[in-house]
């Protein structure tokens, strides 16, 4: 959220200029949840590698089988899919609400 907070913050003249000319709320909104599911949905799958990398290296150390459920690791996705879902809602909506000359006016 902070990270997206961050980003709003930063792009403030992009958004008032997309706002400017005519964008409406919801498609600065859909921007920046896009983004943010983008982001969180990169974290899950790059968190998944990493943890089946360290399982299948510490189940051959520990020699006990290793074993991959799909199930359990498209949950782990989806879940990090909706963090950024949720997370990234709130900054966007400040986004999409911001009034295209004040935002202009940001430096």
């Amino acid at each position: 959220m902070n990270i997206m907070l961050v980003s709003v913050t930063e792009r403030t003249r992009e958004i008032g200029i997309r706002l400017a000319i005519g964008a409406l709320e919801r498609e600065v909104l859909l921007q920046f949840l896009v983004e943010a599911v983008a982001l969180s949905s990169l974290g899950g799958i790059v968190g998944i590698a990493l943890a089946t990398l360290a399982s299948v290296g510490l189940a051959k150390i520990m020699q006990v089988p290793w074993l991959f459920d799909p199930g359990i690791n498209l949950l782990s996705f989806l879940f990090s899919a909706a963090i950024g879902v949720i997370f990234g809602y709130f900054p966007a909506r400040r986004a999409a609400r911001l009034d295209p000359i004040e935002a202009l006016r940001h430096e």
